[in-house]
């Protein structure tokens, strides 16, 4: 097979949204049989699919070592992948192209099931047959469960930053609408984080506007408004950059913080012309006025309910997204518990990331779940993305110095997650070497 033949079965099985009989063997028939590119294949999908560059060296290490193969070096970057393996005392070179990205933790957990289940010197062929079921195989949700996902993401966002239930159904609608039109253009990737920052926060403002007319009070506006664009914020992008920086890959940890920051202006851009046009006023507000116990208990709830609905947006089973949200259950309350005992917001990450992360390990060892599918939307829903927001727009009005306290805040508590995921991989005895 040769390499022009190999990149166009990549390329139509990058495009195929039917999984079915025909589609899969027309792909099984053009797929690569050279083990190197096979190897380099296995290596594109796990980055493509939103792995770490750390963990998808990890299972190179293991799936190359299972195919034979004496020895590999990797470097890996979010655009391409070099390769280099021995075999028989000969040393061959590869690179390839990674392709547009997402995170799709189905994939990531296929994936890892694959290497778990091939023995040694597994037949290339075998492998990539499988490597092309994989990757032709179609989302998991709708566009229009994953924007139901999303709205309801939303209002618990609103809910959890002090929103009361007319502002939380405001911020469901504009958060849906928004995830709406983001899947629509999700080809250009910054250009429709912009506009779906204006969709969903105009939205918001317009479903305000006519509750308002109708006679229904919004006492909590800024809290509902940037819910509403809460599910925008590059929250893995941004933690998988510290976390491979702090695993010295810098070279796919600076890639990864530079889209993540280009994502966060582009969406602060939308957000700032809706702001400039409606005249929003972003004043904190106190919290809402609840008996605590019935505030932690709602409060968790809304946890479940928004880590759930980002885990199905990640394209998680139905398995995952129900152990996603009660981990977001769990480690979202505990977080919020210590800070209002006084605990200082980063701190308070850094123990709530850690035990996302030891429960990761934990269902890794005993249940074969891939880490990335329990951390990933637990994590998200603990992103500090009003600080993020408030950063943008008060640099904008020339606020400087409440700009930057919001700025310190924001770098503190994403890398408080940071650290904390990575402290939990220290409780980590098996390695992957030994599967």
């Amino acid at each position: 097979m040769d390499r022009k033949n190999m990149e166009s079965h990549v390329s139509s099985a990058r495009g195929s949204k039917v999984r079915d009989s025909a589609t899969l063997d027309k792909a099984t028939q053009t797929v690569p049989g050279n083990p190197v590119e096979v190897l380099i294949w296995f290596a594109a999908l796990m980055l493509r699919a939103g792995n770490t560059a750390t963990r998808t060296r990890e299972w190179i290490d293991l799936i190359a070592h299972k195919m034979g193969f004496d020895a590999v070096s990797v470097s890996l970057s979010l655009d391409s992948i070099v390769a280099s393996v021995r075999r028989s005392g000969e040393w061959v070179t590869i690179m390839r192209e990674v392709g547009p990205q997402t995170i799709n933790v189905w994939r990531i957990g296929e994936l890892e099931r694959l290497v778990r289940a091939a023995g040694p010197k597994t037949a290339s062929a075998e492998i990539a047959a499988k490597l092309a079921e994989i990757e032709c195989a179609p989302p998991l949700y709708s566009r229009t469960q994953i924007a139901a996902a999303v709205g309801a993401a939303s209002a618990g966002f609103a809910f959890i930053n002090g929103a009361a239930t007319p502002e939380m159904m405001a911020a469901a609608i504009g958060g849906g609408m928004g995830q709406w039109l983001r899947m629509w253009f999700s080809r250009h990737q910054f250009g429709s984080a912009a506009l779906s920052a204006i969709a969903a926060s105009g939205i918001y403002v317009l479903v305000a506007g006519l509750a308002s007319y109708a006679g229904m009070e919004f006492t909590r506006y800024p809290a509902g408004f940037i819910a509403s664009v809460l599910f925008l914020v590059p929250g893995f992008p941004l933690v998988a950059g510290l976390f491979d920086l702090l695993q010295q890959q810098t070279v796919a940890a600076v890639g990864r913080l530079a889209i993540g920051i280009m994502f966060l202006l582009a969406v602060g851009l939308g957000l700032s012309i809706v702001i400039a046009a409606a005249g929003v006023d972003l004043s904190r507000q106190p919290p809402l006025e609840l008996a605590y116990p019935i505030k932690l208990l709602l409060r968790a709830i809304a946890s479940f309910i928004a880590g759930g609905a980002f885990a199905m947006l990640f394209n998680s089973s139905p398995r995952t997204i129900l152990a996603a949200g009660l981990l977001a259950f769990a480690a979202n309350s505990i977080r919020l518990a210590l800070a209002d005992m006084g605990m200082m917001p980063a701190p308070a990450a850094f123990f709530a990331a850690l035990l996302i992360g030891l429960v990761a390990v934990v269902a890794d060892h005993r249940f074969n779940v891939p880490r990335l599918a329990m951390t990933v939307a637990p994590t998200v829903i603990m992103m500090p993305g009003v600080y993020a927001f408030e950063m943008i727009v008060l640099f904008n009005h020339g606020r400087m110095l409440d700009a930057l306290q919001a700025t310190a805040a924001c770098g503190f508590v994403v890398g408080a997650l940071a650290m904390g995921l990575a402290t939990a991989r220290f409780f980590s005895r098996r390695q992957l070497h030994a599967l």
